[in-house]
């Protein structure tokens, strides 16, 4: 399984929604605090991109010398039609600095020191350290994963019920006779998780892991016709 950093790591770096507080900044009357680019430096420093006259480019530089607490709170969604579509959250919280001379004119870019992370998703709830985080690697098939998962709802619907085959002692006889919807609702280089939906209020997730973690999406189309293969048996 991928562990609590890169999970982290992959959130950052992907196109998850993402919101960073400051504390006793007053936003009455202004946008959210929305980046609108997310990266990762070498040290573990989250750089967030914002326009120059954003309330916290304005609290960052006027803080100068002062330390300036602030989180980059992630919201994780589903991108795919599912009941319970929220897939995980994670916090960073840290300390917020400008980096003038980065960013493009009328941008500029603000560094949050990593201070410390937590994640709450699909696989658990954990603490990230600074170290885990700073040597951790986004997931290689981040930036395919939305676009991914919707082809496979959308176009392999028949391959994915199949999956049902692979259920053990929860197959389809455990449904009277009628199979779940499968839906893909995550998938990284370790395996494919899916949300079989029995009814209205039911539902439960199944993870069907590759043989071998895949590096690129050539890896990944071997592994799904492995599985299907598997599950048509």
């Amino acid at each position: 399984m991928p562990s609590a950093a890169e999970r982290t790591r992959t959130l950052v770096q992907s196109t998850c929604s993402a919101l960073l507080v400051v504390p006793g900044l007053d936003l009455a009357g202004a946008e959210p605090l929305l980046p609108d680019s997310r990266s990762v430096g070498p040290e573990g420093d989250v750089f967030l991109e914002f326009p120059a006259d954003s309330p916290a480019v304005r609290a960052a530089t006027h803080a100068q010398g002062d330390d300036l607490t602030a989180v980059l709170e992630i919201t994780d969604v589903a991108p795919v039609s599912v009941p319970h579509r929220v897939r995980g959250r994670a916090w960073i919280s840290g300390w917020l600095t400008s980096v003038p001379g980065i960013a493009e004119p009328g941008r500029m870019m603000l560094r949050l020191e990593f201070g410390e992370a937590y994640v709450d998703d699909l696989w658990g709830a954990e603490d990230i350290e600074a170290e885990d985080f700073r040597d951790a690697a986004p997931d290689p098939l981040v930036v395919h994963e939305t676009e991914l998962l919707q082809h496979l709802a959308a176009s392999h619907g028949e391959q994915m019920r199949t999956l049902c085959g692979l259920l053990g002692e929860r197959d389809t006889g455990a449904f009277g006779g009628h199979p779940p919807r499968a839906v893909p609702v995550a998938l990284d280089r370790f395996g494919l998780r899916v949300r079989f939906i029995e009814n209205r209020n039911s539902c439960f997730d199944a993870r069907f892991e590759f043989p071998e973690p895949v590096r690129d999406v050539t890896e990944l189309r071997r592994a799904m016709h492995t599985l299907f293969e598997a599950a048509a048996l």
